[in-house]
């Protein structure tokens, strides 16, 4: 275990640095300077020229990289917005605790309900249970997120006046309050992980009780809760890994929710730092967004590891 830790978390450190470095190339490729944005179309070369200077945008790359890098690991400083002055600490510490609870909240409801109900499907096969969980996953992955956002504020929101149509109350003012303003968004981004993980889970648990052992079990008369309990540890491999990349991608399915609820979370914050090419933000989103993507599938490797030993054995 303590072999495959540090693999993946070499490999992982690697991952961040590459794409660090490629967000500082692409950023920076963009011909017009954010000086155009801060200072206005009526701004001078000169004036471009010395905000360029003052922000260090004329040093090269390599340079400009260097520098970003070392404030990171020496200080921890993210640097400061081009358009706001603001610094990118208290903007990730602003946002990123809005965007993290609808993530968090959605994959929780989707991981749970879908395993049940993979299980269930698994189990009782050609049953009820199973049709209703095969059909469930095939609309979970065929409705856009963004059209169920918008129907959902229209029946729930607008003509029953159930939850709000948008907007993000603070736990601070109420759970009740806070609940309903988070429901509607974590219920569009739980949808299609839960299909998908419901899926992932029915086949796997299908493909172990199939197997040769498992029939041996069923024959000597072993109870369905002996049975489950021995087949879902192997079952569950697959499950884990497509858990762990999904939780990844909501971040990316946040934007769009974000955008749709008026949610002031980070998805939102990258489009604006897109508008107004805020480098900074831009990269620091990313950054922030790539970090939990490989911290979620590190987690998932040694999830795997830990319910089958034998990966950990291949990977020292």
């Amino acid at each position: 275990m303590t072999s495959l830790l540090l693999r993946r978390l070499g490999f992982s450190l690697f991952s961040l640095v590459v794409v660090s470095l490629l967000l500082f190339v692409l950023t920076r490729s963009i011909p017009e300077s954010p000086a155009r944005i801060v200072l206005g179309d009526d701004a001078t070369a000169a004036q471009i020229a010395a905000f360029d200077r003052d922000h260090g945008l004329d040093q090269p790359i390599v340079v400009q990289y260097a520098a970003w890098l070392e404030r990171v690991v020496l200080a921890g400083d993210l640097g400061q917005s081009f358009t706001t002055g603001l610094s990118m600490n208290r903007q990730i510490a602003d946002t990123f605790p809005v965007t993290m609870e609808l993530v968090v909240v959605a994959f929780v409801v989707a991981s749970m309900l879908s395993i049940v109900l993979g299980t269930l499907s698994a189990f009782y096969r050609d049953s009820p249970i199973d049709y209703f969980a095969r059909l469930l996953a095939v609309l979970g992955v065929s409705i856009p997120g963004f059209w169920l956002a918008l129907v959902l504020i229209l029946t729930f929101a607008v003509d029953l006046d159930w939850f709000p149509p948008g907007g993000f109350v603070p736990l601070s003012e109420g759970l009740g309050p806070h609940l309903l303003s988070i429901a509607l968004p974590c219920f569009c981004l739980a949808v299609f992980y839960l299909a998908v993980i419901t899926r992932m889970t029915r086949s796997s648990l299908l493909e172990v009780l199939n197997q040769d052992y498992m029939r041996t079990a069923r024959a000597s008369g072993l109870g369905r809760g002996r049975l489950l309990m021995y087949a879902m540890r192997n079952a569950l491999l697959p499950v884990v890994t497509i858990a762990g990349v999904s939780f990844g991608h909501m971040f990316g399915w946040a934007l769009i929710i974000e955008q749709i609820f008026n949610i002031g979370g980070m998805s939102r914050a990258l489009l604006t730092a897109i508008n107004q090419r805020d480098y900074f933000m831009v990269q620091t989103v990313v950054m922030v967004f790539t970090i939990v993507f490989v911290l979620a599938n590190l987690l998932a490797d040694l999830v795997n590891a830990w319910l089958n030993p034998r990966l950990a054995a291949v990977a020292s």
